[in-house]
């Protein structure tokens, strides 16, 4: 006990530091939401991954996938690596931090806004982040007390939410950006060697990788039709591979329209910025992603430990990853209280820095876009002192996280509720919404001139319909669907987020080309910031001569 308390002391002693040293860096609402857009490689890179992969992840979607998919569950690790980060980064990483400069955006919503000339969406676009960012952070908690109500079983859940709660607020409104982005960079390096330690005992603990994955071979699943699927749990695409498909696109694409995650793009400092951070984004990810979902996949090893019901299936898929490393850290016995503190860290870097930058991005939407909006002139806004600005986000964040933390707490306390609301399915319905609403107007709005108003809000009915579709019939009404694409998209709050996004993809360019007359008239000078033109060095691009 004393080492693990000794280890959680020493990193929040460090952040709150690193908080309070960076608080001459958020001076100004630039500075404080943005970091004065000079943000360097590394920082924005481990900002983007740490923001990306949290508790989330590790307990909640590690567990539940790795239980249902086995070794298979990889594949969601490397989708979130090549698709989540690398393309993320080569599509939308320059042209994002080129086109809001131009227009002086600091949020999505703002960019909507300006780009669509319409302060309609800009406020209808702020209250969806804030509403569906709440259970995102909510799942944070969840998750993150899960693990630790296993490692100090003397101090209950509450404690833990209320201790995490008001720890991330301190560093986060002490220090704004900046000083969670170094925070970020101090948590993914503990991240990165947390889960290659990890892994390895996990391994070690049932002989080797060799031994590990025969004894998951041994493991064989029945089919609904009476067919016996031996060492599915090894097998290249596991037993379920369209639901495995659904979570690489949700987890993956989702980025792509996920506030938190674009809004990295818009601190980029320069080119070179972009060029490292999408290499060291990507790696990252590989090792943080593919490590979490690899090491689900040998939960079914574990099942001796977990809770399950009468038909062999967990209690709950979110205590599966503590109980592995519980039943590990025991056998160890004084090193594993080490290994331990090292989990517990690993943990709280993961999801405070994804805590961070959800609440930041929260507050900064309310802040910057309802208030303003609410307010008859842009100028009005510009005029007032930033001071109050500074202050109303600040009360924000913290407003933010209490929300946040409530949920989780009358979650936990509600059985009903929390037998059918995992970690995944909370998580799943933030981004299925933000993505299903966001993702298509925005990368249409960077790339092409002829995206419309009308189809902007298309996009933001159609994502919203479809998941809170599924959350009522599913999650309120307790409704299961038998027809087969019923079953697929709406028996499943990561299906339904999944079927938002792409619904998305089509809806706006069909909406853009029958309403071509809505396009804003300045759209030409938004553009105009693509064609300036810069100089390069050779080692980029080749010129005639050469």
């Amino acid at each position: 006990m004393f080492v693990k308390i000794a280890m959680i002391v020493v990193f929040f002693a460090v952040l709150i530091l690193v908080g309070v040293a960076s608080r001459r860096s958020s001076k100004g609402l630039d500075g404080f939401v943005l970091g004065g857009r000079s943000v360097g490689p590394w920082l924005t890179a481990f900002s983007f991954g740490t923001s990306y992969f949290s508790a989330v992840i590790f307990i909640g979607y590690a567990g539940r996938f790795g239980w249902n998919f086995g070794l298979a569950s990889t594949w969601i690790g490397l989708g979130n690596a090549f698709i989540g980060s690398l393309l993320a980064w080569v599509v939308l990483g320059r042209r994002t931090r080129v086109m809001t400069q131009h227009l002086g955006s600091r949020t999505m919503p703002d960019f909507f806004g300006l780009r669509f000339s319409s302060r309609a969406l800009r406020l209808v676009s702020a209250v969806i982040v804030f509403v569906f960012l709440i259970p995102y952070t909510a799942s944070l908690f969840n998750g993150l007390s899960q693990l630790f109500s296993t490692a100090f079983s003397g101090i209950g859940y509450v404690w833990w939410v209320l201790i995490m709660a008001v720890l991330t607020g301190v560093y986060v409104i002490v220090g704004g950006y900046m000083g969670a982005a170094v925070n970020n960079f101090i948590q993914g390096m503990i991240m990165l060697v947390g889960i290659v330690a990890v892994i390895g005992s996990v391994l070690a603990d049932q002989g080797g990788l060799t031994e590990a994955i025969a004894k998951l071979s041994a493991d064989a699943v029945t089919t609904a039709q009476g067919t016996v699927f031996s060492g599915a749990f090894v097998s290249f695409l596991g037993p379920q591979p369209l639901q495995l498909l659904g979570v690489v696109i949700l987890t993956s694409l989702g980025t792509w329209g996920l506030p938190q995650m674009v809004g990295k793009f818009y601190a980029i400092k320069d080119e070179g910025a972009i060029q490292k951070g999408t290499i060291i984004s990507t790696a990252f990810a590989l090792i943080v992603a593919g490590g979490c979902y690899f090491l689900g996949g040998f939960g079914r090893l574990f099942a001796n430990e977990i809770a399950l019901t009468e038909a062999g299936a967990p209690q709950s898929f979110d205590t599966i990853v503590p109980a592995m490393l519980k039943a590990v850290t025991d056998r160890l016995g004084g090193r594993g209280d080490w290994l331990m503190g090292l989990v517990l860290i690993l943990v709280l870097s993961a999801s405070m820095s994804t805590l961070a930058s959800l609440v930041m991005a929260s507050a900064s939407t309310i802040t910057l876009d309802l208030v303003a909006v609410v307010r008859k002139k842009r100028a009005e806004r510009e005029a007032r002192s930033e001071t109050r600005d500074m202050l109303l986000m600040r009360v924000l964040i913290a407003v933010s996280i209490a929300v946040a933390a409530a949920i989780a707490i009358l979650t936990a306390y509600d059985k009903e509720a929390a037998s059918r609301l995992y970690i995944s399915d909370l998580m799943g319905i933030s981004w299925g919404t933000l993505a299903g609403c966001f993702l298509a107007p925005f990368l249409f709005g960077l790339f092409w001139k002829k995206t419309t108003r009308p189809a902007v809000w298309a996009s933001f009915v159609t994502g919203l319909g479809i998941t809170m579709t599924e959350f009522v019939l599913t999650s309120v009404l307790g409704i299961r669907f038998e027809n087969a694409f019923m079953a697929y998209f709406f028996n499943s709050a990561i299906n339904a987020g999944m079927l938002a996004m792409l619904a998305g993809l089509i809806v706006v360019p069909f909406v853009s080309l029958l309403t071509k007359k809505k396009t804003p008239g300045n759209v030409d000078e938004m553009f105009s910031c693509y064609d300036r033109t810069v100089t390069v060095p050779v080692s980029t691009a080749l010129s005639k001569e050469d």
